[in-house]
């Protein structure tokens, strides 16, 4: 069996374009990957067909961890874009795999380990300005089963926080802890924001309002700041979204600064270094919870990866706060139940792309907001 063909699709969802993958080999089986990354989609797209395709043509499937391990070698200069782009075609492979394995994708990566696979929502609040609007949010995310949602109270800070401006996020959180009980778990987002004083006198703040963790407090680029706000607070930090390659992983595990791993599969290597940032995190009694903030072909991916891994926590799901047509980019998707995550059964990953509906959504530039521009507090999220 052969790779035989590379073709990409990229669509708009509202605040986001995806970049879908697809690989076809010479027995007629095809792979999906996803390789979105905002901003820089359509440079991922051209890397893919410039770099990646060349390397993937010809390849056989099963010789998987050669074929990833030596782009992630000779790309040589890490980052985002071209992680990404590698981490789109090993999803793609690993779909391949099942079916020809006529299995999910799960079952190849180690089987069922766990009963149940616990989501939080992400994307709920956007449009929410005062700690009324937010609550109200709040307690729509608890009717839909959730037991756990993550939001970022800290509007378009960056560094550092005026007394007034704390103030402002607290109330926030308080009023989402008051309105949905003690019961459910808030994981506060930070998106590197802040500094480290700040974080700390920030974190300080919010203990109070038992936080099930304070995510990505400092920026991303300094683990050892990040260490010194997790040694000051007595909840968990969780970080690593922004992290690509598995060195960087280990020396995160290594120092112990954070307690909640959070590769995404789509921007790291893929499926299989995935699982091993995994195991270096079980090594060191470490919780994962996949990032997962782009599309429904990366979410289907790190079910598999959840449903396979035993150290993983909890699951991020955006499906519920996207466009209303987002599942039907794909086929054969029905995910989440009830704040819960469905055993996917179908072999691969159990979905293949409807390319007419990504046709009818035509890609559209810049179309997330920074994280500090007014766009990013009234235009986050639809529904």
């Amino acid at each position: 069996m052969k790779i035989t063909k590379l073709e990409t699709f990229l669509t708009n969802a509202g605040l986001r374009n995806y970049l879908f993958v697809r690989l076809t080999t010479d027995t007629g089986l095809t792979g999906l990957g996803e390789a979105s990354l905002e901003w820089q989609e359509k440079t991922v797209q051209t890397l893919i067909h410039e770099w990646v395709e060349d390397r993937i043509l010809g390849v056989d499937p099963l010789d998987h961890e050669a074929v990833i391990a030596g782009m992630i070698r000779d790309q040589y200069q890490g980052g985002a874009t071209i992680m990404t782009a590698i981490s789109g075609v090993e999803i793609a492979l690993w779909d391949i795999l099942g079916k020809e394995a006529a299995e999910p994708v799960y079952k190849l990566l180690g089987g069922l380990c766990r009963d149940r696979l616990p989501a939080y929502a992400n994307g709920w609040y956007g449009g929410a300005r005062t700690g009324k609007e937010y609550a109200a949010r709040a307690r729509e995310v608890v009717s839909r089963g959730y037991r756990a949602m993550k939001f970022d109270p800290f509007g378009t800070a960056w560094k550092e926080m005026t007394q007034a401006e704390q103030t402002e996020a607290e109330s926030i959180v308080a009023a989402v802890r008051e309105a949905v009980g003690d019961e459910i778990d808030l994981m506060i987002e930070v998106h590197g924001r802040l500094s480290t004083s700040c974080a700390i006198e920030m974190g300080q703040r919010l203990a109070k309002h038992r936080p099930a963790w304070y995510e990505e407090p400092v920026t991303p680029h300094s683990l050892d700041l990040l260490k010194e706000v997790k040694d000051a607070l007595p909840f968990p930090i969780a970080a690593g979204e922004r992290l690509y390659m598995l060195e960087e992983f280990e020396r995160l595990i290594g120092l112990r600064a954070a307690d909640v791993v959070q590769m995404d599969p789509a921007h790291c290597g893929g499926l299989h270094v995935g699982k091993k940032i995994a195991t270096l995190a079980k090594m060191q009694d470490l919780k994962v919870s996949p990032h997962c903030s782009i599309g429904p072909v990366a979410l289907c991916a790190a079910l598999h990866f959840d449903w396979s891994t035993p150290n993983v926590l909890i699951q991020e799901n955006f499906a519920e706060y996207d466009v209303p047509w987002r599942n039907e980019l794909v086929f054969g998707w029905n995910p989440i139940k009830r704040g819960e995550f469905c055993l996917p059964d179908k072999p691969g990953l159990g979905i293949e792309l409807n390319v007419d509906v990504c046709a009818a959504h035509p890609y559209r530039k810049n179309s997330f907001p920074s994280l500090w521009d007014k766009r990013w507090l009234k235009d986050f999220t639809q529904s």
